[in-house]
């Protein structure tokens, strides 16, 4: 039996976009286009989760995921806990299930969870009580379902619904990104044209993620043409020393500069996840410039988070 979805299909726990059917990712896509007038004020949907509470159950730091969490579910009228691993009673030995069995105890049904260990949200999501819903907020390099579904609805207002049109490059540390890994799952159920990975072989993953993707170390080749391209940091707490030989050489082969970005079509779009290493993965006057989509990447994720916990806790 399926953790994410009950026998009728409908989503249990949002763990991965993995497996996901496209009807499931199209509905959440429009959902939160339809909440995105909500996502940034206003009064009308409080009462979708009026009396729920949502605990933001994180082991790991985060800005971008924990506020948007705090405010979709602050718009849906739930009640929000914080939780922070660094000041609880996980640093005197208390298990990750029995900090769940804990705050569940407390009436607590949603939990937002976001982890160091790859599986550690799916282990969870196993020992949760009936009627408890898990949101994966990012485990390891496993997944990030809602910042796929985020880059999705971004680049769906861009470029419209039919991605098979589109040539979508992706550019970085692969290897250790599960913001890339949702991102790739999304894009080939959505149908995507073409997807193509850039970067050195040391921070590209074995051929099981890269199944059906066009593979280069040359990111002025792979940025021929390319209708969006979607820059990643190089995840330095993730990865083992010498993976790349300095940061400066980095951005010389890998960084996405004003010159660099002519190559790609005309309209062409950027995207990236944050935290920005800028002149590193990207120059200033990129990310900065007028065919950058990161601040609406932010913006959308209240709204997508917004849907998510709808269609799970509504």
């Amino acid at each position: 039996m399926s953790l994410q979805t009950d026998p009728q299909g409908r989503l249990r726990h949002l763990l991965a976009l993995e497996g996901l059917p496209r009807a499931t990712l199209e509905h959440l896509l429009d959902r939160a286009q339809a909440l995105a007038g909500h996502a940034h004020g206003g009064s009308a949907m409080r009462g979708v989760l009026a009396g729920k509470a949502v605990c933001t159950l994180f082991f790991e730091p985060s800005t971008r995921t924990r506020s948007s969490f705090q405010l979709a579910a602050a718009r849906l009228g739930a009640d929000t806990l914080n939780f922070d691993a660094s000041t609880s009673s996980a640093k005197k030995g208390e298990t990750d299930a029995d900090t769940l069995r804990t705050i569940e105890a407390m009436g607590v049904h949603g939990f937002v969870v976001r982890h160091p260990d790859d599986g550690a949200v799916d282990a969870l999501a196993r020992v949760a009580r009936p009627g408890t819903v898990l949101v994966n907020a990012g485990d390891g390099r496993h997944a990030h379902p809602t910042q796929g579904l985020l880059d999705m609805l971004t680049l769906r207002q861009a470029k419209g619904a039919d991605f098979s049109r589109l040539k979508v490059l992706i550019v970085g540390d692969v290897k250790h990104s599960r913001v890339a890994r949702s991102d790739l799952h999304a894009l080939r159920t959505l149908g995507c044209g073409e997807i193509r990975i850039c970067g050195p072989w040391s921070l590209l993953p074995g051929p099981a993620v890269l199944a059906g993707c066009t593979v280069t170390t040359d990111f002025d080749a792979a940025l021929d043409g390319v209708d969006a391209v979607m820059m990643l940091r190089l995840q330095r707490e993730r990865m083992e020393s010498g993976l790349v030989s300095s940061l400066q050489d980095y951005h010389r082969d890998y960084g996405l500069t004003v010159a660099r970005l002519r190559q790609a079509a005309p309209d062409a779009v950027v995207m990236h996840p944050g935290p920005m290493n800028r002149g590193v993965e990207i120059a200033d006057d990129v990310a900065d410039g007028p065919q950058s989509l990161v601040l609406r990447q932010v913006a959308n994720g209240v709204a997508v988070r917004m849907a998510v916990l709808e269609a799970l806790l509504g």
